[in-house]
């Protein structure tokens, strides 16, 4: 969408193929030097940021977070969470929507969100009891829907309300509730087969879902399409993910990691 992000078409071939060598090494690229002009650090697949910070995550992990106690685990979440609530309620955007870009705000809330999320999820992991809650995924799936619906509050003016929504969601809404369905079980072996399906391609479909969307946005641009007209297509774009991310998972996700199990977690190696 040129008036987005400028005429992606006039990019040189040789900008391109660089922008997919730095995606493909997930090598961040600087502003400036990539090709939408919206100074992502990937943006040929942006959801690719986030896998940038959790490679972060486990570099901080092997080198000192995993040996602290667990008292000391929690001392960091609470810190980080401290950083990230002062970031989302006093910071210059009054959100957590950050992370994307190599600039410094960016770059200090990304961040954040990894240390705290990280942090909580080992603690979490843990601290575990799992207790008896029936209907779990409905309360969350539900919980999850209305916490999203919510437009964004306070307005310019106010950027600090939409901070103390963003901060409550993350530092206790979104951990109460990977808490709930940790606890929650499925009834029977065919809701236990969809929920394993759906778990195993999670990680797939986050990473290959981008391409479509951006098919998808030039498809309705171009043609200038209502809603109604681009309903085929967002169906499309939503089984044509499912589906890459399956084959994804069986010919190259699997096959990979068994080999690295084989290759480096064998008896007497030590990783």
């Amino acid at each position: 969408c040129p008036s987005v992000w400028g005429d992606v078409a006039l990019i040189p071939f040789a900008s391109l193929l660089f922008a997919v060598l730095l995606n493909m090494f997930l090598i961040p690229a600087a502003p400036g030097i990539e090709v939408r002009g919206l100074g992502e650090m990937f943006p040929l697949n942006g959801p690719s940021w986030s896998l940038f910070f959790e490679y972060i995550g486990n570099i901080l992990y092997a080198l000192f977070i995993r040996r602290l106690p667990t008292k000391g685990l929690a001392v960091l979440v609470f810190l980080a969470g401290c950083g990230l609530a002062s970031f989302a309620i006093f910071g210059p955007l009054g959100d957590l929507c950050v992370g994307f870009s190599l600039t410094g705000t960016e770059f200090t809330g990304g961040s954040l969100r990894l240390l705290f999320s990280f942090s909580a999820g080992l603690l979490l992991s843990r601290i575990f009891k799992p207790v008896r809650i029936k209907g779990a995924f409905w309360i969350c799936g539900l919980s999850v829907v209305a916490l999203l619906a919510v437009p964004r509050i306070g307005g310019a003016e106010h950027l600090w309300m939409n901070g103390i929504y963003d901060t409550l969601c993350c530092l206790v809404f979104f951990p109460l509730l990977v808490y709930l369905g940790a606890s929650g079980k499925s009834t029977d072996k065919y809701t236990t087969r969809i929920c394993k399906f759906f778990g195993d391609i999670s990680y797939p479909l986050y990473m290959v879902h981008y391409p479509f969307i951006y098919t998808y946005y030039a498809w309705v641009k171009n043609n200038n399409l209502t809603f109604e007209e681009s309903l085929p297509g967002a169906a499309a774009v939503v089984l044509g993910s499912i589906v890459l991310a399956y084959i994804c998972l069986k010919l190259y996700d699997i096959p990979v990691r068994r080999w690295l199990t084989a290759r480096f977690l064998k008896p007497g190696n030590k990783v």
